[in-house]
């Protein structure tokens, strides 16, 4: 059964820095692209960050560019968002997915909150 479990989200204020994860299972967590999104209340689900899976390609959308660090421990199974210099506007849930075997899977996703 393939599961994705994200962890690490918490509020915290704008400049400040947060590290998600990703805990993944039921799949070869090296074998496919882990993807970070993000959705805002109101506003549509985002792409965030993509690693590919080897983490040979990564992207990231732009107004997270410089400040976001996508990374992933194959040995673990874990995929990382690393966040940093936070704004207001990136205040969302965030959830890693993946598609395996043509079928999308999503986390239950984790709250952060940048707040004053």
């Amino acid at each position: 059964q393939v599961q994705l479990v994200e962890s690490g989200g918490g509020l915290v204020q704008p400049g400040g820095s947060l590290r998600l994860s990703c805990a993944a299972s039921g799949f070869t967590f090296s074998s496919v692209a882990i993807n970070w999104y993000r959705q805002a209340p109101g506003k549509e689900r985002e792409l965030v960050a993509t690693s590919t899976r080897a983490g040979g390609s990564i992207n990231y959308a732009h107004s997270v560019k410089d400040r976001f660090t996508i990374s992933r421990d194959n040995a673990k199974n874990t995929m990382y968002l690393q966040m940093n210099s936070l704004k207001p506007e990136d205040t969302a849930v965030y959830y890693c997915n993946t598609v395996y075997r043509g079928r999308p899977y999503w986390g239950q996703g984790t709250q952060v909150t940048v707040s004053s």
